[in-house]
């Protein structure tokens, strides 16, 4: 809004600089007016003195004892937004200070809160208001986690007496302990420490009483709609924790559903209440009976509006009318993973399964977000019937539908097909599918990746396979009736295609050969057909699409019936030469696929054939690619050097030969080249021979990481010219920086060179990492191919300005350390040298500056370190220590891949000094005390939370190394210290007064038993990280922050668990993702 014309006038008085000295002068009264204009200038977008007027604010907040001007702000102000201030201010202050305020200030905020929010709270609230009272009700409860119960003990009693004065009153009060509940139950494990979250737990649950009184009172006297609304929202917040007594021994259940969930202005608010009384678990089994008392009821009133036929699924729907349906499948998802096997009894069947077809009916909503709910819900049952099917799980007495007894699956078979439509219905698409139909009904290329939708293919996909292994014949018999509906058109539409083919590549692997066998051939002729069939490239690429996806799914079924393979690959050839968006690079795509799982049919004899059919592939590949584009020629490369990669017993052809006729084209435009550069090596210079080169070597690249250690054959034929065009560029790169300056670096021509130059680096790097004997084993590649690169690469990086040398330089040396291990040790003085501090000088000057070298360097010193550690030792005693402040300054950089490798290598470098006693307590000595100091550093400091596993691994290390007397030398000077005083000793005094002097808010009691425990061996790993979690939680730095990331090694042990139970079930997998090529006699 613009700004007022007495703000103007007013600041005008006063430059900003005085403006600030004014606010913060505290001898004098608070001018809450200038603070009003000062906020209303830094607010509005359009004004000059918007920058100044946040950096007033950003002192104001930065300063310690602002909030006490809390109080006149709030009084005084005009400006709403300057009361949101003073609120901010006054929170922040209880959450960090409030240990060292004086008992008469703590008293003060306390009273002063609770009296502004019976005041604000006392009246009906404009739309304006609403929110701020909303803050101070948060800021309440910040005093309450500091306060309640221990200091307070009379809030809950005061709270509900006080809500039965004003029904204005009591809405708000209701909406305070909401917050409570969330904060104790929910986000409590976070900011508070365990014990203080327990003691809260215990606290609410014995004042309890008295809250659901209250809530009873209200939901059975109370007119007031909003009031009932609020209460029922609170009470959904008390349903996951109160005593269950509160929920089956009074008429809770009866009131929610006869009072409220029939009337629409309370369904939605009842349902969610109903939902988190369907969700609670692991009760006894005398709860059953009562849970389907309440699901019987529940299904009985939702018949009397919501007929499961009626007409009210078809059509638009309000946004009103979609929030309930989203409540409703949270209910029955809800209560079916709690309580599913409580209804399968006879007496139950029919509900259960018209529960589940309103299930079915909500599914089909074209809402996805109501979608996904009922998507894992499916997912949850397929699984379950799967399990009991297939290992033999005791089953519950089955239902007697039609007189016979039937197993598990088949109560559910009418429901399960249902799911079956839906899911092929609705199939996300996966992400090997490039083609897709834009905003405009366009078919374009895709370019970006749907991350959300890509997990909700991971999903629909697992639920999928898991509904064919159910029934495999009723999956096939949807799908070959759709797929037939688009063939004579009477369904046809690029979506109805799309998913239809998603679903059917989705279920590979998830029937036996012959089904899948009569299942594909009906298929992929179908799509071939309709291929034909299909006018406008519009159409002929969603086909095309859609048959390269398929086919790139079911690699077993190619396998097995060469014909169809070399129709495929025929067909995809074809595509090669197909113009429209995406159409190519797919094709491309899909031929790698089949490449890397079906090469040895492609590189042995086939019955009908003269030759193996690479032998054919090779001859006409300059035909194949003739319409590609560079990236798309260097994949096909790829693919083909895929196929001679298979070196089994079977495979009978002249792998060098064939290797040799593949690089036929890139080698005779390379030698062409060559023989100009030998008339002129300006020729090299031109654009389009550096163009030329590049792709060149990145198809050489693509080929040496498919082949391995054959491609050595090709390497000899360009090595040494390689090398010498690395030299001739880097020569003149070297020239253009010194005639030019630093700006060289940014010119296209020096770019282009470079670019030469890094692809060389990375071709090197590609053929190091893929060597292996025979053909070329860690000894060859250290004697005769790593002699001649160390000069012209390493010397060039040395000597050449920083922004001029390349990353990759450093990468190819990690994997030379890695690959070569010991055979290496003599070079790594030198290699050291040459890079170790000229990149170190680069990157520490800040923390931005060089990301990809920073990397790399890390990568390259943790290579070092594991391999060639006693070469680190024979380094002059000053590098040694710059490679240990490396390692430090790399776990304090704020980019969490670096942070995390320098803890890394910390970790290994104490785990290889531990194990060398030569070096061992020299080093203890001079460094271990600053690395103790450097982690406590990180690990409290907020910027490296995701570190928190290995900052607890470190310093559990560390403080046992010392605890179990492995530290044998002072790590103290002995002249400063009384007579006697042990490691032991000095450390914990060393700790315990630097965290008291960070920490100006710790006290004694709270440190002494934190550093004892530090010390404490009998302690395993998740119990000292258990202490050091508590421990951050009492510190500032930790009370305001998202600290999820403290607890993230738990996340990704379950997620490992969940991928090792995906491996077990047949087709869960896809076929790209399974390890290795599939042939059984490789």
């Amino acid at each position: 809004r613009d700004v007022p014309l007495v703000a103007t006038l007013q600041l005008s008085v006063f430059t900003m600089e005085e403006a600030q000295v004014k606010l913060l002068d505290f001898s004098q009264a608070f001018d809450v007016s200038l603070l009003d204009q000062v906020i209303t200038t830094a607010y509005n977008p359009t004004h000059p003195s918007r920058n100044d007027a946040n950096t007033i604010l950003m002192a104001l907040q930065a300063n310690a004892d602002m909030w006490t001007r809390s109080d006149a702000i709030l009084e005084q102000s005009k400006e709403m937004m300057s009361r949101y201030f003073a609120l901010s201010l006054l929170e922040d202050a209880v959450r960090t200070r409030w240990k060292i305020l004086p008992s008469e200030q703590r008293e003060g905020i306390k009273n002063y809160i609770v009296t502004k929010v019976i005041e604000m709270s006392s009246t009906p609230l404009d739309p304006q208001t609403k929110p701020f009272v909303g803050k101070l009700n948060l800021t309440l409860i910040t005093v309450l986690k500091q306060e309640w119960p221990h200091n307070w003990p009379t809030f809950i009693s005061d709270l509900v007496g006080s809500s039965k004065t004003s029904e204005l009153l009591c809405e708000n009060n209701m909406k305070i302990l909401c917050l409570l509940s969330e904060e104790v139950f929910e986000f409590g494990k976070e900011d508070m420490t365990s014990q203080k979250c327990k003691v809260m737990k215990e606290s609410l649950n014995e004042e309890f009483s008295s809250v659901y009184q209250l809530c009873e009172f209200i939901l059975t006297h109370s007119k007031k709609e909003s009031l009932l609304v609020v209460t029922l929202n609170t009470l959904q917040r008390f349903l996951t924790w109160i005593p269950l007594g509160f929920i089956f021994q009074t008429n809770l259940i009866h009131t929610l559903l006869d009072n409220f969930f029939p009337v629409p202005a309370f369904r939605s608010s009842a349902i969610q209440c109903l939902t988190e009384i369907a969700t609670l678990t692991d009760l006894e089994p005398q709860y059953d009976t009562l849970f389907q008392s309440l699901y019987m009821k529940f299904l009985a009133r939702l018949g009397e509006f919501l007929p499961i036929n009626g007409g009210w699924w078809v059509g638009e729907r309000t946004d009103a009318e979609l929030a309930f349906i989203r409540h409703l499948s949270l209910f029955f998802c809800g209560f079916f993973k709690a309580h599913l096997k409580t209804l399968e009894t006879p007496s139950h069947s029919v509900s259960l399964l018209t529960g589940l077809e309103y299930l079915v009916r909500i599914s089909e909503v074209p809402d996805n977000e109501i979608f996904k709910i009922c998507l894992d819900y499916w997912h949850l049952l397929a699984a379950d019937l799967y399990e009991s099917e297939n290992k033999g799980a005791p089953v519950p007495q089955p239902l007697q539908i039609g007189g016979a007894g039937f197993q598990r699956k088949m109560q559910y078979q009418k429901i399960l097909s249902g799911v079956r439509m839906v899911m092929i219905s609705r199939m996300a698409k996966p992400e090997e599918v490039l083609i897709v139909e834009d905003e405009n009904g366009d078919v374009v290329r895709e370019t970006t990746k749907d991350t959300e939708l890509l997990a909700q293919y991971k999903t629909m996909k697992e639920c999928l396979v898991y509904l064919t292994h159910l029934n495999y014949d009723d999956t096939e018999t949807i799908m070959l009736q759709k797929l037939s509906m688009q063939v004579d058109g009477t369904q046809w539409s690029w979506n109805n295609l799309n998913t239809l083919c998603w679903g059917i590549g989705s279920i590979s692997g998830a029937m036996n050969e012959e089904e899948e066998k009569r299942f594909l051939v009906t298929v992929i002729k179908d799509l071939l057909g309709l291929c034909e069939k299909k006018r406008g490239k519009d159409n002929k690429a969603i086909v095309a699409s859609n048959i390269m996806y398929v086919v790139g799914q079911y690699p077993r079924f190619l396998k097995q019936h060469w014909k169809f393979l070399k129709t495929v690959v025929n067909k995809l050839f074809e595509f090669m030469h197909e113009v429209h968006p995406g159409v190519q690079d797919m094709a491309c795509d899909t031929f790698l696929k089949i490449a890397q799982k079906c090469k040895r049919k492609f590189v042995t004899l086939q019955a009908g054939e003269t030759n193996p059919f690479i032998v054919e592939l090779v001859d006409t590949l300059p035909q194949i690619i003739s319409d590609l584009e560079p990236h798309q020629v260097q994949a096909f490369y790829e693919s083909v050097g895929t196929l001679l990669s298979d070196r089994g017993q079977a495979v009978t052809i002249n792998r060098v030969q064939l290797l040799q006729r593949l690089m036929n084209l890139p080698n005779r435009s390379w030698k062409m080249i060559l023989d100009n550069a030998n008339q002129g090596v300006e020729s090299l210079m031109q654009p389009e021979t550096i163009k030329e080169v590049i792709k060149i070597l990145k198809s050489n690249s693509r080929v040496c990481a498919t082949v391995g250690p054959l491609y050595i054959h090709q390497l000899k034929e360009i090595f040494l010219d390689m090398l010498n065009i690395y030299k001739v560029y880097s020569e003149r790169i070297s020239e253009a920086v010194k005639q030019g300056g630093k700006i060289a670096t940014r010119h296209a021509l020096t770019r282009s060179m470079r670019t030469v130059k890094q692809e060389v680096l990375k071709l090197l790097s590609v053929f190091i990492e893929m060597s292996d004997s025979p053909d070329c084993g860690p000894v060859d590649i250290a004697t005769g191919f790593l002699p001649p690169v160390l000069d012209p690469i390493l010397g060039d990086y040395k000597r050449n300005v920083a922004e001029a040398r390349d990353a990759e330089v450093l990468g190819l040396f990690t994997v030379v350390i890695k690959k070569l291990k010991n055979h290496v040790e003599a070079e790594v003085p030198r290699i050291m040298d040459a890079v170790f501090e000229v990149t170190l000088q680069m990157i520490t000057t800040n923390f931005e500056d060089f990301p990809d070298h920073r990397v790399k360097f890390f990568g390259f010193l943790r290579a070092v370190n594991l391999h060639c550690f006693a070469s680190l030792f024979q380094l002059p005693a000053e590098h040694q220590r710059y490679v240990v402040d490396s390692v430090v300054w790399a776990m304090k950089h704020t980019g969490r891949d670096i942070s995390e490798t320098g803890l890394d290598i910390l970790f290994e470098l104490l785990q290889n000094v531990s194990t060398t006693p030569a070096v061992a307590q020299g080093f203890y000595q001079q460094f271990l005390l600053a690395l103790i100091r450097d982690v406590l550093a990180v690990l409290t400091d907020r910027l490296h939370k995701s570190g928190f596993k290995m900052h607890a691994t470190l310093l559990r290390t560390m403080f046992h190394l010392v605890k179990q007397e492995q530290v044998t030398v002072p790590l103290f000077d002995p002249a400063t210290q009384p007579p006697g005083q042990t490691n032991v000793g000095f450390l914990t005094e060393h700790v315990s007064s630097l965290l008291l002097t960070s920490f100006p808010n710790l006290t004694s009691t709270q440190v002494k038993p934190f550093v004892a425990g530090l010390f404490d061996i009998n302690i395993d790993l998740p119990t000292f990280k258990t202490h050091l979690r508590n421990f951050l939680i009492e510190l500032t730095e930790f009370n305001v922050e998202d600290n999820k990331q403290l607890f993230e090694e738990e996340q990704q042990a379950q997620a490992a668990q969940q991928m090792a139970q995906r491996s077990a079930v047949p087709g869960m997998v896809k076929p790209s993702e399974i390890q290795g090529e599939m042939d059984d006699d490789l």
